[in-house]
């Protein structure tokens, strides 16, 4: 593997940190400022509508998307050190068209759309025109298990019904929202991995409603976590998603790159909370020193850039197996690095928390908003347990393979 960054890839920086120090981090305060002022935590701040038609003045627009048709055709180790960058603060994914769950919705219509799925749907989403939301987990099942899924999809002559609850559908409550993409069952009888599917919900059709927001740690999330109810809700046969039983691959196929982007931004969070931890332990004394003289802050800051190394060598490991050999084979990486991730930018948040003091979990700093959102991500796209499981099946099958068949494995 290379690490040299190729010049396209360092181009994109150089661009995205001039954006970033120029108009998104002198954004951060007035964006919540103008949350405060909506009266609705759900609002649509105006400065937002303003960096994004600076991000796309610049070029800086659905960087994710690996196909040039789409997006700016970056490969997935290219793209890893741009959504560090925009990791670092909360509205600079979206501002480039490049939040969660849009990308990996967006992915999925790309992929898998018919014509007229994506001329109606992707195409106002790579516009940055509609927010979607990604509708799987269940409140009654361990949705961890994807097959648990119970949502009911039945035809119904040139329509589809939907019944059952989902929650967690982030970005539901965004008022751009306007598309959902529910996964449910079209066939229990099936083999367990052929009985669901995906398919199109406008979010205001009739039988859809939001129950309740879910808030995380106490936090009202701007786009929103969604509790959902679908009752009755019939759209057209049209609005399916590839095949019947396609449901399991494709949610597979969306989860991968999903999981990575996730990886790539912690480690951008991380990076800014070690700054910030340096910066706070210069800034103040204790019992006649700067705190950045005692031994204990001294290892938390050298432990936190060992760590931030370690995970980014592994994302990009992770990313460049994805470019040269496919997801699947990329499939132990993604994994480890999905664990990996988010668990270092905890413990660096913690510390950078630690050093802060009272104000490290207060609205004074970042800190305590991010450390909320990042401790999520060791429940979203699967927890840490599923990817373990996966990690330690492969590692079974090859210390019990013939001899043979692991000369030369790693």
């Amino acid at each position: 593997m290379d690490f040299e960054l190729t010049d396209r890839c360092k181009d994109f920086q150089e661009r995205l940190w001039a954006f970033m120090n120029e108009r998104v981090l002198p954004a951060e305060e007035l964006y919540e400022q103008q949350l405060i002022d909506a009266g609705n935590p759900h609002a649509q701040p105006p400065v937002m509508e303003e960096l994004k038609e600076e991000a796309r003045s610049r070029g800086l627009w659905n960087l994710f998307h690996p196909d040039p048709r789409f997006g700016a055709g970056l490969t997935n180790a290219e793209y890893a050190p741009l959504a560090e960058i925009m990791g670092r603060t909360i509205i600079a994914s979206e501002a480039c068209n490049c939040s969660a769950p849009d990308t990996g919705n967006m992915e999925v219509l790309s992929v898998f759309g018919t014509e007229e799925q994506q001329e109606r749907w992707l195409r106002p989403l790579l516009d940055g025109d509609m927010r979607s939301a990604f509708a799987m987990t269940e409140p009654a099942v361990a949705s961890s298990d994807a097959t648990n899924i119970a949502m009911r999809i039945e035809r119904d002559g040139d329509s589809y019904v939907l019944n059952g609850r989902k929650w967690w559908t982030s970005n539901a409550l965004h008022p751009n929202c306007k598309i959902l993409i529910a996964m449910g069952k079209t066939n229990p009888d099936g083999p367990p991995h052929r009985q669901q599917s995906m398919i199109l919900v406008p979010i205001d059709t009739p039988g859809v409603t939001i129950v309740r927001e879910l808030q995380v740690f106490g936090y009202t999330d701007q786009e929103g976590h969604a509790e959902v109810d679908f009752d009755n809700v019939r759209v057209p046969a049209s609005n399916l998603i590839a095949n019947e039983g396609d449901g399991f691959l494709i949610s597979q196929a969306r989860l991968g790159p999903g999981r990575i982007h996730h990886c790539m931004r912690t480690i951008g969070a991380a990076e800014r909370a070690l700054e910030l931890m340096c910066r706070r332990a210069s800034e103040r004394e204790t019992f006649g020193a700067p705190v950045a003289s005692r031994a204990n802050v001294q290892d938390w800051i050298a432990e936190s850039r060992i760590e931030i190394e370690m995970i980014r060598l592994l994302t990009m490991k992770a990313a460049w197996l994805m470019d040269t050999v496919g997801n699947k084979h990329a499939r132990t990486e993604i994994a480890a690095i999905k664990v990996a991730g988010p668990t270092v930018a905890l413990k660096v948040l913690d510390r950078a928390i630690q050093v802060h003091g009272g104000g490290g979990v207060s609205q004074a700093f970042p800190l305590a908003r991010m450390y909320a959102a990042i401790r999520t991500l060791r429940l979203a796209d699967g927890p840490d347990e599923v990817h373990k499981m996966t990690i330690a099946r492969r590692e079974l099958r090859a210390a019990t393979a013939p001899a043979e068949a692991t000369a030369g494995a790693r």
